[in-house]
């Protein structure tokens, strides 16, 4: 009976680090924490078909990839950004924007990349 309580003590050991540590390392949290800390953050999984997700200055943005054909091979072609909550961008300036642009070229340096309303809107008005 004895060896029976010690050998699931050790399973449930194993099961508390191994859940400590994918919780640690999950990307979502990390994304969550630099939002907070109201640093930048890109999370991008190389899969074309799986959106990426950034954070800026406290927002959280969706990026949606689509490949497509460049001079010399497939690749991401084009970007549309859109912000999680239209109200999270508030206060942010156009050089805010063009510094997330600079950090997704520096990745897809042959995307376009298309801002979704209202920061379009914002980025391209007529003075």
């Amino acid at each position: 009976m004895v060896w029976l309580l010690r050998l699931l003590l050790v399973f449930l050991c194993i099961f508390l680090i191994f859940g400590t540590i994918k919780f640690l390392l999950k990307p979502t949290r990390k994304l969550e924490a630099a939002r907070k800390h109201k640093r930048f953050l890109l999370l991008d999984n190389d899969e074309v078909i799986k959106n990426f997700q950034l954070t800026y200055n406290g927002a959280v943005f969706t990026g949606e990839k689509y490949l497509g054909a460049t001079k010399n091979s497939i690749d991401v072609v084009s970007i549309s950004l859109s912000p999680e909550h239209t109200t999270s961008i508030q206060g942010m300036a156009k050089e805010d924007f063009y510094f997330i642009e600079k950090k997704i070229h520096e990745k897809y340096p042959l995307a376009q990349i298309n801002w979704k309303s209202p920061i379009h809107e914002f980025l391209y008005q007529k003075k």
